[in-house]
């Protein structure tokens, strides 16, 4: 289909500087979005990649924003960016059915990362996705903890959910794997992954989970930002402290470059990126 070319790797930026911002807007102009992505301390290489685009598809709007935080290297966020959307509305439900339509497409991708390795490597990334199908209707999906916050007359409610080794320790075990918690580090799946579920990872894969959390939810007059970030901003700030700032600024740039000024103001040390978008309201 013609609109798989819109999913060029380069329009979305993320991955090797060291600072990236954007912003740009729906096709009426209702909606917004801005982003922000600073490498954060560690000696690799910048590991978050994102997307923020809104397209005209088969008479449909669709907003499509995404974070993808890699770990031991950039290759499998940056498949992601160029490629996980781009499986999901090729599956034929998802018009009718967009949960079914998403998970089917975050397992063939996973396939595709694992099928890879040789070339990929042994990384893997984490993900949260959204889709904005006519503005009306918003669909969220993650694996690994960076999550999405929707704010509705300023009060915030957590889209995703947070896949922590502790929180899945049974699935984990039951796979064969274990959790460690040494004193003075997060808890690890096999002493090595501090998520619980993930693209890629072959080497953990038998241990681990991709399979995504899905929530919908409906976009009316009272909803007003929407916030996707990667763990860099979440474990420095709340959900409610990062929607209070983000309402602060009209322009949504502002207030995700705000936002990872911020987080790094509060001495996070990892990458840390954001999408906003401004709705409507």
């Amino acid at each position: 289909m013609d609109w798989l070319c819109c999913f060029n790797s380069s329009q979305y930026g993320g991955g090797r500087s060291s600072s990236t911002s954007g912003k740009g807007k729906s096709h009426e102009g209702i909606m917004r979005f801005g982003f922000s992505l600073v490498k954060g301390k560690a000696s690799h290489p910048m590991e978050d990649y994102h997307v923020a685009k809104f397209m005209q598809i088969q008479g449909h709007e669709l907003g499509l924003f995404a974070i993808y935080d890699g770990h031991l290297g950039d290759s499998v966020p940056a498949y992601l960016q160029k490629h996980l959307f781009a499986n999901i509305l090729k599956e034929e439900e998802f018009w009718v059915d967009p949960r079914r339509a998403i998970s089917k497409a975050y397992d063939k991708t996973d396939q595709a990362i694992l099928s890879r390795a040789a070339d990929l490597g042994r990384g893997g990334s984490t993900a949260v996705t959204a889709i904005l199908i006519n503005g009306k209707s918003l669909w969220v999906a993650n694996v690994g903890d960076s999550r999405a916050v929707l704010s509705s007359r300023g009060q915030a409610t957590q889209m995703t959910t947070d896949h922590e080794p502790n929180t899945e320790r049974g699935s984990i075990e039951n796979r064969g794997g274990f959790v460690s918690n040494m004193p003075g580090d997060v808890p690890r799946v096999n002493g090595q992954l501090a998520v619980s579920r993930a693209f890629g990872d072959k080497s953990l894969k038998s241990h681990l989970r991709s399979d995504p959390d899905i929530q919908n939810a409906k976009v009316d007059g009272n909803t007003d930002i929407l916030v996707l970030a990667s763990d860099g901003l979440w474990k420095v700030m709340t959900n409610q402290e990062a929607v209070d700032i983000a309402k602060r600024f009209k322009d949504p740039q502002k207030a995700a470059k705000q936002l990872t000024t911020e987080a790094v103001k509060r001495d996070s040390k990892d990458d840390i990126s954001c999408v906003v978008v401004r709705f409507r309201g």
